[in-house]
């Protein structure tokens, strides 16, 4: 592993996993950057094959004190990527916290709304919906819009939470919410994880809202996703569901 500790350069941090990305790393930094509100990136890369992180580190060289790398041995898997991030973050003094893909599927211009609706409009945390407003995708596979949409209406139907993207990996944090939640407690690696995450906060009783996005499909790069990943999503969260009936869940809610 290595990480640079300079001094805090922003509010936010955009946590981004990286693996075998280096058609898009460079690109999806510099778009990150040239964005009217400072945000800082951090990338976990897992030991891509590919150079991914050698990319990082010359960006790190091009933007310093903006660009960071936390490199992992392997894959091991999206949520911990991201428990990984948000300690770091965290440890790092940053009030808002972001998931993102590499790949461009997440428009990095659509960061300023979920900061809007964090920082300004007051929301504890920011989804990046592709569905509150109808289905929001281009150059998606038929079979994969109506996985991920059925997906979604599944998992809000189980768990009966008000979200309509459950899934959505792109999403802003208020450094509060992560600090309350047990992020050693969080089971799920793949995109259960999400899940696992929105059910967590909207139970401590913290204000979750959805933003309207357009999610378009990778041009570059390979895409990580699989069945194995949405059976996790699928058949974990009645499990999630379950154990929720046996814990009590402390109140966040803004009185």
């Amino acid at each position: 592993m290595s990480e640079d500790i300079p001094s805090k350069h922003s509010d936010s941090v955009v946590i981004i996993p990286m693996y075998n990305e280096c058609e898009n790393a460079s690109a999806i930094i510099d778009a990150v950057i040239s964005l009217e509100h400072d945000f800082d990136i951090l990338v976990i890369d897992d030991n891509s094959p590919d150079g991914t992180a050698a990319i990082v580190k010359k960006k790190m060289e091009q933007y310093p004190g903006r660009v960071h790398i936390i490199e992992r041995k392997g894959k091991l898997g999206l949520g911990t990527a991201y428990i990984t991030g948000f300690k770091w973050s965290v440890d790092h003094g940053y009030d808002f916290i972001f998931e993102m893909d590499a790949d461009f599927s997440h428009n990095p211009a659509d960061l300023m709304k979920l900061y809007h609706a964090t920082a300004v409009e007051g929301a504890d945390v920011a989804i990046g919906s592709r569905y509150v407003t109808g289905v929001n995708v281009v150059n998606w596979p038929m079979g994969r819009v109506l996985m991920s949409y059925y997906a979604s209406k599944y998992v809000r139907f189980v768990t009966g939470l008000p979200i309509h993207d459950t899934t959505a990996g792109f999403v802003c944090y208020r450094r509060r919410v992560l600090e309350a939640l047990p992020l050693d407690e969080i089971k799920f690696k793949g995109y259960a994880f999400q899940i696992e995450m929105k059910f967590t906060a909207s139970k401590y009783g913290f204000k979750v809202v959805e933003v309207p996005i357009i999610f378009v499909n990778r041009v570059l790069g390979t895409s990580k996703m699989n069945s194995g990943i949405f059976g996790e999503a699928v058949f974990g969260v009645i499990r999630l569901k379950w154990n929720s009936f046996f814990k009590k869940y402390p109140d966040y809610s803004r009185k």
